[in-house]
């Protein structure tokens, strides 16, 4: 017996509802089913489905008749009590238009998997009030009626996730609804609004559905601390100050995301694996000059942020630990933040050593690679799309001198910082025993070598050592031995 059968058998007055039937108009798999029915029959309809289905049954909203099954299989069906007196008050009270579509689990249905599931039906089955069916052909996002916000004010960060995730646009009434509305933004828990930032990040085009949700109000009324952002240094970075450059750099940023073959084609496989949770990078971006105004100063007439990074990060943490995410997490978007100046000023000295290399690996850790990409989006965010087309291609060269940087034009900046992050790549993924050298001595060594206590003298030599090994003069055991002997002298 199919799925659907079972189904139909188990819950015969119950009706598919949900994003399933939107996603499978628009053929795009589903990992859960949702079934609206009557509050009186969802606990026996769920435990008498579970046996069938040999899957594990949990109720979890006892108030409002929600109970989770999930089979071996990995499919997830959702059964729900009515909102509403019956299933056309329930379709009604939902959140989109496009998301408010029904169907009788009587009608003729299969289901098919295909990494995830589809739902295959008669249209003319379907039960429309509220005009899905055309939203979906015509890919837009409306709103069921004006509660919609003020029922739930999640829902206007859902619509612009669902706008991101299905590639629909969001409608002018729509919109409008969510001007009026945004400042019940900061209702929600931290949690539920961070599920919906991380698939928002994960989605094409975060980019273009941030500068949305800023001409709403919605992105401020999020963040506070960047409606600050706005009225700083317009001067410097043209109407719209920081906050502009800020979304600038979210642009550059998910654009190289999407192109690190083309940017570093000798890295680019190595540097996948280190973007696979895109959704941190993005947030990263968005918070990493988030203190400028708080350290926005003007000093011989030149407007200057000092220390704005580090002040950066702890803002940054306060925000992040609001929207509870996670101790590493958190960790690595604030290390990018406190760090992000480390490679400008790596660009401002003449040539850059191996020994100052190691030194930057060392203190930064496992936070120094995506720094880095943050940093490259940063340095891009200052020239237009053409100009850095033109600079991409010299960007993997070797890092030019600042006096040849002179010479170049107004973009020599930019490239010569590109160039510097391409370095750093280089040394790290091609010259890593010199950047993370191996230990050729421990402390118990040198204490003998050097005739020496146990204290805080061996650590010094420790990276003496390590230092002398970034730069080569150091290659085994004996040339180690012979170059404490001599530091000690």
């Amino acid at each position: 017996m199919n799925l659907s059968k079972i189904i139909s058998q188990t819950v015969p007055d119950g009706y598919y509802v949900g994003g399933a039937l939107r996603d499978s108009l628009l053929k795009r798999p589903s990992g859960d089913i949702d079934i609206a029915l009557p509050k009186e029959s969802v606990r026996e309809a769920a435990l008498s489905l579970a046996r069938k289905l040999k899957a594990s049954a949990f109720e979890m909203d006892a108030q409002f008749g929600v109970w989770r099954l999930t089979t071996k299989n990995g499919l997830q069906i959702d059964l729900a009590a009515y909102q509403g007196k019956n299933i056309k008050e329930d379709l009604l009270r939902r959140d989109f238009a496009a998301n408010s579509l029904g169907l009788p689990v009587k009608a003729e249905c299969g289901v098919i998997y295909k990494k995830g599931f589809l739902l295959k039906f008669n249209k003319k089955d379907l039960l429309d009030f509220s005009g899905g069916l055309d939203d979906i052909k015509n890919k837009i996002l409306n709103i069921n009626n004006k509660k919609v916000f003020k029922e739930d004010p999640l829902r206007m960060l859902r619509a612009y996730r669902t706008a991101s995730e299905l590639g629909f646009k969001i409608s002018p009434s729509t919109t409008a609804q969510l001007k009026k509305d945004k400042k019940l933004i900061s209702k929600p828990a931290g949690e539920r609004v961070r599920t919906e930032l991380v698939r928002l990040f994960t989605a094409q085009d975060a980019y273009e559905f941030l500068c949305d949700m800023d001409k709403t109000g919605l992105l401020t009324a999020l963040f506070p601390e960047l409606e600050k952002q706005r009225r700083c240094a317009p001067q410097y970075y043209g109407d719209g100050g920081v906050l502009k450059h800020t979304l600038l750099v979210v642009k550059r940023l998910e654009w190289l995301l999407g192109n690190l073959k083309k940017v570093f084609p000798k890295h680019y496989k190595k540097l996948e694996k280190v973007t696979k949770e895109k959704h941190l990078f993005i947030m990263a971006a968005l918070l990493h000059d988030v203190a400028k105004p708080a350290t926005a100063k003007m000093l011989g007439g030149r407007l200057r942020f000092f220390h704005h990074e580090e002040k950066g990060a702890e803002m940054a943490k306060e925000i992040l630990t609001a929207l509870r995410y996670s101790t590493a997490e958190t960790r690595l978007i604030c290390a990018m933040i406190a760090s992000h100046l480390r490679p400008s000023n790596l660009a401002s000295n003449g040539d850059i050593s191996d020994k100052s290399a190691y030194k930057f690996f060392r203190s930064l850790g496992e936070s120094a690679i995506p720094m880095l990409l943050l940093c490259w989006a940063d340095y891009g965010s200052y020239v237009t799309d053409a100009q850095l087309k033109k600079i991409l291609k010299r960007s993997g060269e070797e890092v030019m001198s600042l006096e040849e940087g002179k010479a170049e034009g107004p973009f020599a900046k930019t490239l010569r910082h590109m160039q510097v992050v391409s370095f750093l790549f280089n040394k790290f993924f091609d010259e890593k025993k010199k950047i993370i050298p191996v230990k050729l001595l421990d402390g118990r060594e040198i204490m003998q070598i050097l005739n020496i206590p146990s204290g805080p003298k061996i650590g010094e030599y420790m990276e003496l050592l390590a230092e002398a090994q970034a730069e080569g003069k150091v290659t085994d055991k004996e040339s180690a031995a012979e170059f404490l002997k001599n530091i000690k002298k």
